[in-house]
């Protein structure tokens, strides 16, 4: 796949060119700034960014704010963040996109390189990449009268692994489950959260981290 990168920390910029190279990837362009980011993403219109989300000018979100932007004129570029930090609002903002082709993933998990190589395959295939710890961050704000109180510690075992962007068979492997058994816990989730069931991955994702952030 065609790559952009997006990293001010030249280290991990090069070390990340090295890996996707190693992988037989098409790194078109690495770049420090969000403003190279957009400039680079509109003239390589590359198949998947992959950037920081706190970068120059201000050091704040300027990475993550290109990411959307990037996602708003091109949303046929999938987008995989990098983060220090679990941003609660920016990770649902960025997954507010029906299309798919996203994923948030905090930088120790760069460290294992399978786990990246997974996620970066998996929103280049059009689906969703979510780091477990942001997704647990999102669930966290539970309350008594949170309908998310309803589910069961199983459920809500299978929400997580849901909103990471796994697949149900995916979840099966991972919890030692059937595909019968989590399809099971998937409708009922859906029945206790009141979300209407698709076929569609990329919105029974959207669903969860909409009612989350609502």
């Amino acid at each position: 796949m065609r790559i952009v990168v997006a990293e001010d920390s030249t280290l991990l910029r090069e070390g990340l060119v090295r890996l996707l190279a190693d992988e037989g990837h098409d790194v078109v362009a690495a770049v420090g700034d969000a403003a190279a980011l957009l400039v680079e993403a509109e003239r390589h219109r590359p198949d998947v960014v992959v950037t920081d989300v706190r970068m120059p000018p201000t050091h704040t979100d300027d990475g993550l704010r290109a990411a959307l932007e990037i996602r708003r004129r091109w949303p046929e570029t999938a987008v995989l963040v990098l983060s220090q930090y679990v941003e609660k609002r920016y990770a649902a903002d960025l997954i507010s996109d029906e299309t798919g082709r996203v994923g948030y993933l905090l930088k120790d998990r760069v460290m294992d390189v399978g786990e990246f190589l997974s996620a970066l395959d998996r929103v280049h295939a059009g689906g969703a990449a979510f780091d477990p710890e942001v997704v647990r961050r999102l669930l966290a704000r539970t309350s008594h009268t949170d309908p998310l109180s309803r589910l069961t510690d199983r459920e809500r075992d299978v929400l997580e692994k849901m909103a990471q962007g796994h697949s149900n068979t995916g979840i099966a492997d991972a919890m030692a489950l059937s595909r019968s058994s989590v399809e099971k816990h998937i409708n009922a989730i859906f029945d206790k959260l009141g979300l209407v069931h698709t076929a569609a991955y990329s919105r029974r994702v959207l669903a969860i981290v909409r009612y989350l952030r609502d």
